[in-house]
C-alpha cells in the first residue's frame, strides 16, 4: 500500500504563486510515475502534469510554461510549482503514484487532495 499527503494548497491572487507538495509512504518502491491531477467544481478531474522515474515529464496544455513538476525521490515527494495563476486554476489538486507491480499491472494510489483557490 503507499500512502499520500499533499500539502500547499491556499488562497492566492491571479499572477501569484503556490507550491504544492505530495509525500509517499509504505510500500514506496517501483514507482514509474507520479502525477498531479486537479478537478474544478462541477468538471471532471483532468491530468495536470506528470513525472516519470526517468524525469520525462507531461503536462497540459492549459499549464505549459507556467507549472513545473518535480520529484525527490530520497524523499518520496513529488512537487508542483505553479506559476501566473489564474482564477480558471482554482480546483482540488490531487497526488497520484502509479506503482508497477511484477506481474506488470500498474496500480494507482491518491491523496485526498488539497484545494488551490486563485481569486482576488
Amino acid at each position: 500500500q503507499v500512502q499520500l499527503v499533499e500539502s500547499g494548497g491556499g488562497l492566492v491572487q491571479p499572477g501569484g504563486s503556490l507550491r504544492l507538495s505530495c509525500a509517499g509512504s509504505g510500500s514506496i518502491f517501483n514507482i514509474a510515475a507520479m502525477g498531479w491531477y486537479r478537478q474544478a467544481p462541477g468538471k471532471q478531474r483532468e491530468l495536470v502534469a506528470t513525472i516519470t522515474s526517468g524525469g520525462s515529464t507531461n503536462y497540459a496544455d492549459s499549464v505549459k510554461g507556467r507549472f513545473t513538476i518535480s520529484r525527490d525521490d530520497a524523499k518520496n515527494t513529488v512537487y508542483l510549482q505553479m506559476n501566473s495563476l489564474k482564477p480558471e486554476d482554482t480546483a482540488v489538486y490531487y497526488c497520484n503514484f502509479q506503482k508497477l507491480y511484477r506481474d506488470a499491472t500498474l496500480e494507482n494510489y491518491w491523496g485526498k487532495g488539497t484545494l488551490v483557490t486563485v481569486s482576488s
